[in-house]
C-alpha cells in the first residue's frame, strides 16, 4: 500500500517533532545560535483571536527549519484543566511527532480497526466511532498510545496555522541560504529506536499507508533499519544492536520505541563541522558521509548531517539547489 492510497483518508504531511525541555527561552537561544533560526511563540496565534478557555499557549515555541516545523515543549507548563499533560524532564528529549491528515475520521477509524489504541488531548481513552476533539473546540485530535503504537504520534486536520511556514500557499522547499551556518538544504529522516519494527509497520504501512523504500544496516548507529517513506517525510525503524552504541539511548523508554535523532541533508559537512565546534558543539562522529553531534551539547538530541539521502528515498530527485 502506498502514501496516496489509504481509503477515504490521505495523510498530508508531518505536522512537527515535539521535543520536551526544561527551559524555553534557553532552547531558543540554542536554535537561534547554532541553526541560525528564530523561534516564534505559541502565544502569537492568540494575538488577534483568543485562545479556548483554560488552553495554555505559553508552553511551547515554534522553530521553522527547512521543510521541518519543530515544537519545543516545557511540559511543566502545559496545564490543561489543572492538571499537567507531560511529565516533567531532567533534561531535553526528543518525544513524538505527528501528521497533518485529510479525512481525519477515516484514519481514526482505520487505525481503530487495527486495534490500535488512541487517546485524546485530555489523555481520556478514545472509544467511540468518531475521534475525539480538543478542549473547547470541535476540532478532531486524537494521539496513539505508546505501548500500542510505540510511540505518542498525534494526529489533525491540516487548519490553517500561523505559525507553520509551509502553509503559505506556493511553499516549496527553499534552496540553501548563503545565510545558513549549517547549510541545510531539507530533512534527511527522522531516527526511532525499537525492538519491535512489527508494531510500528502496523501503523506506517498498514495503517496510514506508508511505503517501505528500503532496508539495510546502519553501521553509525550498530542497527538494522526499515526506512518508511510518508507525506513529505522518511522514518527510520532501527533496531539497535544489543551491544551496539543505541542500545542503551532504546533501553530508556522500553519496551516503548524512542525517537532518538533527526537527520538534516547539507550542502558540505565541512561546512557543518566548523559551525558546530565555533558553537562548543560536540560531534560524536565524523565520517565522510555524516556528521553526528553529541546529545549532551546538542539539546539533547544527538543531530545528524549527510550530504545523501537515504537509499530509495523518492524524493532524491526534488532535493533544492
Amino acid at each position: 500500500m502506498s502514501d496516496t492510497d489509504s481509503g477515504q483518508f490521505h495523510v498530508t504531511r508531518l505536522y512537527h517533532p515535539s521535543h520536551h525541555v526544561t527551559d524555553l527561552h534557553a532552547a531558543e537561544e540554542w536554535f537561534e545560535r547554532v541553526f541560525g533560526r528564530p523561534s516564534r511563540p505559541l502565544s502569537e496565534m492568540t494575538k488577534k483571536a483568543p485562545a479556548s478557555e483554560g488552553y495554555p499557549t505559553n508552553y511551547s515555541s515554534f522553530t521553522p527549519i527547512s521543510d521541518v516545523l519543530f515544537d519545543t515543549i516545557d511540559p511543566k507548563l502545559y496545564v490543561l484543566n489543572g492538571v499537567q499533560q507531560y511529565a516533567d524532564v531532567d533534561g531535553p528529549t526528543l518525544k513524538g511527532f505527528g501528521w497533518y491528515v485529510d479525512g481525519i475520521v477515516d484514519a481514526y477509524r482505520r487505525l481503530k480497526d487495527l486495534g490500535i489504541a488512541m487517546v485524546g488531548q485530555d489523555g481520556v481513552v478514545a472509544e467511540g466511532d468518531n475521534p475525539p476533539s480538543a478542549p473547547g473546540s470541535p476540532m478532531p485530535i486524537f494521539f496513539t498510545v505508546p505501548d500500542s503504537a510505540g510511540l505518542r504520534y498525534e494526529f489533525l486536520p491540516q487548519i490553517p496555522f500561523l505559525l507553520d511556514h509551509r502553509l503559505v500557499p506556493g511553499w516549496e522547499v527553499p534552496p540553501v541560504s548563503d545565510d545558513d551556518p549549517l547549510g541545510i538544504e531539507r530533512c534527511s529522516h527522522h531516527t526511532i529506536l525499537t525492538d519491535r519494527p512489527d508494531r510500528a509497520l502496523r501503523l506506517m504501512v498498514d495503517g496510514l499507508g506508508g511505503t517501505v523504500v528500503h532496508e539495510g544496516r546502519n553501521e553509525v548507529l550498530g542497527a538494522t533499519s526499515t526506512y518508511v517513506h510518508l507525506a513529505d517525510a522518511v522514518f527510520e525503524y532501527a533496531v539497535p544492536d544489543a551491544d551496539g552504541p543505541a542500545h542503551s539511548a532504546w533501553a530508556v523508554n522500553a519496551p516503548n520505541d524512542t525517537y532518538h535523532s533527526i537527520t538534516w541533508k547539507v550542502a558540505d559537512l565541512g561546512r557543518v563541522e566548523r559551525h558546530l565546534k565555533e558553537q562548543g558543539v560536540d560531534l560524536r562522529i565524523r565520517t565522510e558521509e555524516v556528521v553526528v553531534t553529541e546529545s549532551e551539547t546538542s539539546l539533547g538530541i544527538p543531530w545528524g548531517f549527510t550530504t545523501a539521502l537515504t537509499t530509495g528515498d523518492p524524493r532524491n530527485a526534488e532535493t533544492p539547489r
